[in-house]
Formats: structure tokens, C-alpha cells, sequence
């Protein structure tokens, strides 16, 4: 006697049959979830493609910071240059092209604060160091062959200051004279980067000067007033240095604390002149281009 099929329950007992049902309903539910989610993977994507193509920005006060890393190791690197032996010479150009590093991330900056449309937060690291040794090697004869001229022409105590007006940019020159001469190669420096952002990275003494020429009016009056800033600046890192070393020599702390009091008090004051230095020919150089 033959039985009647057993009415379907939405199971088979083929094994084959179930498999086949499962995959069906994992893929139609696949879909379903595909079609509710594409939206929304859609949106994903362009806001990754956004957020690549957006220009970086940080923390507002960590812009005004980014340049000390490379102040840390020019100050570093003058220690070491000042002890004299075999690493001298490398260390003050690592120290001078630290200065520059450190420049150039400060003139992206300032250009940004005066309204001003630059491409030099784009470059890479390398881009940055071979525009800095490219400076290097043009500030390097400019402050050779000034300090000869003046050494042949009698100036012989001033003629050695000469050759730390790259230096001078960030940290304190001994010297009235040498504030205004570091203010001046400030400028020649700032006209071969802006120069060179125009030129496809490509640095030229000889157009920074041209300009220079052509600009003197307010560039002439931003250097006069930053190097009289300079000298009142000294004067203040001068008292300063004078009450740390008295606090050093009456504080109960360890020489670790006094250490980093000091280094602190070198780093404020090379980043505040870096600062005041960028912003002063920055404003200078603003000026020029809107009298044409």
C-alpha cells in the first residue's frame, strides 16, 4: 500500500535540495542587505576620497610648535659645534640646515596667517631638505664673501659675525650689527623660497636679489624694524638668561631640572624669534606686492 507524500514543512529531506534552498535565501538575503547598505558605502567612499583630497590641518597651537623639532637639533648641533674636534663642520651644517627646516615650516605658516595661498606644506620631507641645502649653499657664499669683504676693509672684529646670519635667524646674535644682518639674509631667504615655489622647487640667488631690489621699500623698512625688535629681544633674553643662572645657583632642585629650565628658556626663545622674524618680513613682503 502506498502512502501519500508527506505535505512540505519549507524542508526537504533531499540533503542536495537543502543546500540548494539555503544558498538561495543566503544570496537573496545577501542582496536585500547589499541593496539597504550600497547607500551608505557609497557615502563612505566619498568622504575617504574627501577627507584625502582636504589639506591636513592639526590643532591650532600645534602649528606654532611644529618648527621645534628641527630648533631642538640646531641647538643640539651648536653645542656640539662649539665643543670644536672632528664634527664641527658636520655639525654646524646640520644645525644650519635644521634652521632652514624649521624656516620654511614657519613661512608656510605665517604666509597662511596673512591671507596668502602657498604649496610648502605639500612638500615631502625630501622636498624640504634639498630646497634647504639648496639655500644653504647660496646663504653659505653670500656670508663667506661678506666676511672677507669686511675683513679686507678693516672690520676685522665683525667680519666672524658675518657667518652666523643663518643662525641668527632663530637664535641670538652678539652683536647689533649682526641682528640686522641676520634680518637681512631672513629676507634673501624668505625671496629664494617664495621665488622657488614659483620656479618648481628650482632656487635662485640671483632673482631672490633682483627682487629684493625691487621690493626695498618695504622690505628694507621690515628688516630695519626687525632688527630693532632683535635688540630689544636680546635684551630680554639676556635678563632672562641672567636670572636663570642666578635661580641655578641658589635652587635646592637637581641639575636635571636646572638642565631643562635652560633648555626650555633656549627653545622658547629661538621658536618667539623665528615667529617674529617670519611675521615681520611676511608683512613687509604682503605690503610690497600690494603697492606693486
Amino acid at each position: 500500500m502506498k502512502t501519500a507524500p508527506a505535505a512540505s514543512s519549507g524542508c526537504s529531506a533531499d540533503p542536495a535540495a537543502h543546500r540548494l534552498t539555503y544558498r538561495f535565501n543566503f544570496s537573496l538575503g545577501f542582496h536585500r542587505l547589499f541593496i539597504r547598505i550600497w547607500p551608505n558605502c557609497r557615502m563612505l567612499l566619498a568622504l575617504h576620497q574627501q577627507r584625502i583630497t582636504r589639506p591636513h590641518t592639526s590643532f591650532g597651537p600645534f602649528r606654532f610648535l611644529e618648527a621645534l623639532p628641527w630648533l631642538v637639533l640646531a641647538a643640539t648641533m651648536r653645542v656640539i659645534t662649539y665643543g670644536g674636534g672632528p664634527f664641527a663642520l658636520p655639525a654646524i651644517i646640520i644645525a644650519s640646515i635644521a634652521v632652514l627646516l624649521a624656516f620654511v615650516l614657519v613661512t608656510q605658516r605665517s604666509i597662511e596667517l596673512a591671507d596668502g595661498q602657498t604649496g610648502l606644506g605639500s612638500l615631502t620631507l625630501a622636498e624640504q631638505v634639498k630646497l634647504a641645502l639648496g639655500i644653504l649653499k647660496r646663504v653659505t657664499l653670500l656670508m663667506v664673501a661678506a666676511a672677507i669683504l669686511f675683513a679686507l676693509t678693516g672690520f676685522t672684529t665683525l667680519a666672524p659675525n658675518l657667518m652666523l646670519g643663518l643662525d641668527g635667524m632663530a637664535f641670538d646674535q652678539p652683536t647689533i650689527a649682526g641682528k640686522f644682518w641676520s634680518a637681512t639674509v631672513a629676507s634673501l631667504v624668505l625671496l629664494m623660497i617664495v621665488g622657488a615655489e614659483a620656479n618648481k622647487g628650482a632656487v635662485d640667488f640671483l632673482s631672490a636679489v633682483r627682487e629684493f631690489g625691487r621690493r626695498f621699500a618695504w622690505m628694507g623698512a621690515a628688516i630695519a624694524v626687525l632688527g630693532t625688535i632683535c635688540i630689544g629681544l636680546g635684551f630680554v633674553q639676556g635678563a632672562v638668561r641672567h636670572a636663570i643662572w642666578l635661580y641655578g645657583q641658589t635652587a635646592p632642585h637637581g641639575h636635571f631640572v636646572k638642565n631643562l629650565i635652560f633648555f626650555v628658556f633656549i627653545f622658547s626663545f629661538a621658536m618667539l624669534r623665528l615667529w617674529i622674524t617670519l611675521l615681520v618680513l611676511t608683512y613687509g613682503l604682503k605690503q610690497s606686492y600690494r603697492s606693486g
